[in-house]
C-alpha cells in the first residue's frame, strides 16, 4: 500500500467520524418538548384563575338580569357584598361615591371569581378530564354548592359580624336569599364547564428551520 492509499483510508475514516459527530450534535441540539410529570397543578391553577373571569362575569350578569326582572337595583348583589367592608353605609351611598364604590365592588366580585376559579378548575380537571360533559356539569354543581356553603355559612357568617358594625338583617348571609346565592354559584360553576376546553394543556412543539 503506497502513501496515497493510506492517506485516502485515513481521509475516509476522518469523514466518517465527522459525519458521526455532526449527527450527534444535531440530535443533542434538537429541542425536547416539555412534558409535565403527574398532575400539572401549577398550570391548571393559573388557568382556573384566568378562566374564573368568565364565571364571575356570567354570574354577575345573571344577578343583574334577575334583579331587574324582580324590580330591584341591578347591582343589588354588589351592594350587599359591599356591606362586608363598609357595613350598613353600603346602603346609604349616593352620587359619585355610590358609582365609584359599585364599580370597585364589581372589580372585587370578579377578582373573587378568579380566586374561586382555581379550586373549581382543578376539580374539573382532576375528576372530569376525559369524561362526558354531563359528568363535568355534575362535578361543577357539587363543587359550586360546596363553595357556596363554605363561603356563606362558614366564612361570611362568622367573619362579617366580627369586623363590621352591621345589623343582622343586613348581613350578607341574611340579606341575600339562599336560593339566589346558590344559583349565583351554580351559574359560576356551569360557566367554568363551558369554558373548560380553553384551559386544556397542549404541549408546545417548536418548529425549527432546516437548511
Amino acid at each position: 500500500m503506497d502513501t496515497n492509499d493510506a492517506k485516502r483510508i485515513e481521509l475516509a475514516e476522518l469523514q466518517r467520524r465527522v459525519a458521526q459527530l455532526e449527527s450527534q450534535i444535531a440530535h443533542d441540539s434538537k429541542p425536547t418538548p416539555f412534558r409535565p410529570e403527574g398532575f400539572y397543578t401549577a398550570y391548571y391553577a393559573t388557568t382556573g384563575f384566568m378562566l374564573g373571569i368568565f364565571g364571575a362575569m356570567a354570574s354577575l350578569l345573571f344577578n343583574i338580569v334577575g334583579a331587574t326582572f324582580t324590580g330591584k337595583d341591578p347591582l343589588e348583589l354588589i351592594r350587599a357584598y359591599l356591606t362586608f367592608p363598609l357595613g350598613e353605609e353600603a346602603f346609604n351611598l349616593a352620587g359619585t361615591q355610590n358609582n365609584l364604590m359599585l364599580a370597585i365592588g364589581c372589580c372585587l366580585y370578579i377578582g373573587t371569581g378568579m380566586l374561586l376559579g382555581i379550586p373549581m378548575y382543578l376539580a374539573l380537571v382532576r375528576w372530569g378530564e376525559g369524561r362526558s360533559l354531563l359528568v363535568k356539569f355534575i362535578i361543577a354543581t357539587v363543587v359550586a354548592l360546596a363553595i357556596w356553603v363554605i363561603n356563606f355559612y362558614g366564612i361570611l357568617a362568622w367573619l362579617q359580624p366580627r369586623i363590621t358594625d352591621t345589623k343582622p338583617e343586613h348581613l350578607i348571609v341574611n340579606y341575600v336569599p339562599w336560593y339566589v346565592a346558590a344559583a349565583t354559584h351554580l351559574v359560576f360553576g356551569w360557566t367554568m364547564v363551558l369554558v373548560y376546553p380553553l384551559g386544556q394543556y397542549v404541549g408546545y412543539n417548536r418548529v425549527t428551520e432546516q437548511s
